[in-house]
């Protein structure tokens, strides 16, 4: 059995395993770059398609979640799609801060009872596309919260309470 590596992508509302994801972006970079969207996008629908099991009926929001994790790849602006539930996002490598600053986030939603999409953003490339230096950030809904630090409990929660009463 080949080594794989399984990445969690949102497709439409869902959060979805896909394999392979890197391998692919980068398969269809090679062949693609420079191509249209539509032409980027049947290419990474074909590419991953061997390797993932794509519902006739769900082309379309996975060619959309496709291209949207192809442009983070790139370090080119994409559009965020609006999952109904607050988006929140560690950006760091995996340090010890950045891991604190998920943990505490975790924590805090719970205690809360706040449903939230947390994602921890390891990718350089993805990182970039928000243009930051100092790690951890935290970005809530689409505002940069926090950079190179990990903000107080506190500050968390009333940050998830505003961004909360706000969406």
């Amino acid at each position: 059995m080949r080594d794989v590596e399984v990445t969690r992508i949102r497709v439409g509302r869902q959060p979805t395993g896909i394999i392979d994801l890197k391998k692919g972006l980068a398969k269809v970079d090679a062949g693609y770059a420079g191509g249209s969207d539509e032409e980027i996008t049947e290419a990474l629908l074909a590419c991953l398609g061997r390797w993932n099991y794509i519902e006739p009926g769900a082309r379309g929001l996975y060619g959309k979640a496709f291209l949207r994790e192809y442009k983070k790849w790139k370090g080119e602006p994409f559009e965020e799609e609006d999952a109904g539930y607050l988006q929140v996002k560690v950006l760091g490598p995996g340090c010890p801060s950045c891991e604190k600053l998920e943990q505490d986030l975790m924590a805090i939603a719970a205690e809360m009872r706040l449903p939230i999409d947390l994602e921890h953003v390891r990718d350089p490339r993805q990182i970039a596309a928000y243009g930051m230096m100092a790690m951890p950030a935290l970005v809530i809904g689409t505002e940069v919260k926090a950079a190179g630090r990990v903000p107080a409990s506190e500050t968390l929660k009333q940050w998830l309470k505003d961004a909360a009463s706000s969406k």
